[in-house]
């Protein structure tokens, strides 16, 4: 390998075309794809290893994807063989005990050859609407893996270009939804494609020692920077326990453990103490809990900093096997990532002693699964649906929390209501920000949102989710956001009838029949009798806030009348705190 100096524009030039390689990859998956989940919401992630299957580049699409991509793409291609993949060929895999997570979170691995000579790996992960098992879209309250749908080792669904049909058949078999996952999964063969023509492109221009030197200088780059970055954080040892609501079984509690140690020889995380993993739908894999970490990790650093092998060389886990944060087969993994999303929460909470102004509060921190199938009635062919759904966001020293959005690692969009009830038979019937859901604070936390959804036929519906026992926390004095509501509206004879659900439940619904689905609002920071009135005022006259929410939990009185703060009897209400 030679020593020549490092030309720094070639090195930029070089370093964004392997991102632009990946960014192409998810244009390309995005346009091609069929579901809503995949073409809209962006439920997917991209990437290029190299030939020693380091990360390298990745789109920046789902950050929960990238962190546990890591992981499973190395140990698909090792468990496959390397030896065993000619150009043109592409593995698919699912496993969640083979680097993987839920089975929804289908891989499809591509080796890049140049000249006969293998120089890396593109990848591309989307999450499919269905995989089989017990409940369409294949979410649901499942005791082990078996049930939650189609199992995939490292397989070769593509040889030398061309799909295995046979193979092909016997996956698309297991699946309700195959016109859908027919589209999403040659969309991920178009994905691989095009990132590996873009790499053979820059090695054609630059040549392939100097595709690898500088392959070798973007990571280390990563590294020396990521080094710099772990030196700025406060030393010490940080903890803090939390948990999931219920594990769709029992009512009781599901308990997580975070311990954080910082120091000379960088950050390190420990879920020792988390519970043992259940037979139900609460477990988390090592890589969901890995992406965990790594994402918190890469919050608290610059924002132009790359992610790539030198990044995640410093991120350490140790998730004891067989606990919640690590589980063994034959646990069921299709709920693994409300788990991780509350993990981020409580990273940032035992954090927040010591950054108090990098952290926010707590945010809604579940994936919130909407799930539901059916025959359609226009069609005759089974569709399946799946999206999850945003919440509040957790306030920040300086600055209110989002409403409704997705929080932490998840990035997918909105499924809008015009392509949803085009594309499936569902009626959208509210979809509307939620008052007074906030977590009250000098910073209020973001409101939750309500999404009603009406069914003119029979369906099967799975709500996965959290957060109807305990709202999202406060930071410094502020308050928790609210808790989360499910319900199953019916209309009879004499008028609709409101039932509470489960976080983690499946229901037949009739003709009529209303799922609601209301999450919960961010947490605030700081007392809310600090916050600026006129705050308090512009949340009013949007109808984020009530006038008696403004006076009980802010101490301030609004003069509707006059549409602003009535300031002498504001005075006397925080006098009065």
């Amino acid at each position: 390998m030679t020593t020549a100096a490092i030309d720094p524009i070639k090195f930029e030039v070089i370093r964004n075309a392997l991102t632009q390689a990946a960014e192409e990859m998810a244009i390309a998956l995005r346009r091609s794809a069929y579901s809503t989940n995949v073409k809209t919401r962006q439920d997917f992630s991209c990437a290029f290893f190299d030939k020693d299957l380091r990360s390298v580049s990745q789109a920046f699409t789902q950050p929960v994807h990238l962190g546990s991509f890591v992981r499973h793409v190395p140990i698909a291609v090792e468990r496959y063989g390397p030896e065993n993949l000619d150009p043109g060929d592409m593995i698919l895999s699912n496993d969640p005990y083979g680097g993987g997570v839920h089975l929804n979170d289908i891989s499809l691995i591509a080796p890049v050859h140049w000249q006969g000579e293998l120089v890396g790996y593109t990848a591309c992960l989307a999450h499919h609407v269905d995989v089989g098992g017990g409940a369409p879209a294949s979410v649901g309250a499942f005791r082990e893996v078996f049930q939650e749908g189609i199992i995939i080792p490292p397989i070769k669904l593509v040889a030398r270009g061309k799909i295995d049909d046979d193979l092909f058949r016997l996956v698309l078999a297991q699946i309700r939804s195959k016109r859908e996952t027919t589209g999403d999964f040659r969309a991920q063969i178009a994905s691989n494609r095009t990132g590996a023509l873009r790499i053979v492109e820059i090695i054609d221009r630059y040549g392939i020692d100097e595709f690898y030197r500088y392959i070798d200088q973007i990571i280390e780059y990563t590294d020396r920077r990521t080094r710099a970055e772990v030196a700025k954080l406060p030393k010490g040892v940080f903890e803090a326990k939390g948990f999931v609501d219920n594990d769709g079984f029992t009512d009781g509690v599901v308990t997580l453990a975070v311990k954080i140690t910082i120091d000379d020889d960088g950050v390190r995380f420990d879920t020792t103490g988390s519970d043992p993993q259940r037979r139900a739908p609460v477990n988390s894999t090592y890589a969901q809990t890995f992406s965990a970490c790594a994402y918190a990790l890469r919050a608290l650093m610059d924002r132009d900093l790359p992610v790539n092998d030198g990044f995640y060389r410093y991120v350490h886990v140790n998730a004891p096997e067989g606990t919640v944060t690590n589980c063994v087969h034959p646990a069921p993994v299709v709920g693994g990532w409300e788990t991780h999303v509350r993990l981020n929460d409580l990273i940032f909470e035992a954090l927040a002693p010591a950054l108090p102004d990098a952290v926010c509060a707590g945010t809604k921190a579940m994936q919130c699964h909407a799930g539901f199938g059916g025959e359609n009635p226009e069609t005759g062919e089974y569709y399946c649906f799946l999206e999850t759904l945003a919440g509040g966001y957790g306030a920040r020293s300086t600055s209110d929390g989002p409403d409704a959005v997705q929080c932490h690692g998840q990035n997918t969009e909105n499924a809008p209501v015009e392509e949803t009830e085009r594309n499936y038979p569902v009626r959208i019937a509210r979809y509307e920000l939620i008052p007074d859901s906030e977590g009250p604070g000098e910073f209020r936390g973001g409101l939750g949102l309500r999404r009603d959804y009406m069914f003119p036929e029979e369906a099967t519906f799975t709500v996965l989710a959290d957060r109807d026992k305990a709202g999202p926390h406060g930071l410094f004095g502020g308050e928790p956001g609210s808790t989360s509501v499910y319900a199953l509206i019916k209309n009879q004879g004499d008028g609709k009838h409101e039932e509470r659900l489960s976080s983690k439940t499946t229901v037949q619904m009739q003709p009529g029949d209303v799922i609601s689905y209301r999450t919960s609002g961010g947490g605030g920071y700081g007392s809310a009798f600090a916050r600026d009135p006129q705050h308090v005022l512009a949340d009013v006259l949007q109808g984020k806030l009530s006038v008696e929410r403004a006076r009980s939990r802010y101490g301030v009185e609004i003069d509707m009348a006059a549409y602003a703060v009535d300031r002498s009897a504001t005075l006397e209400l925080r006098r009065g705190k």
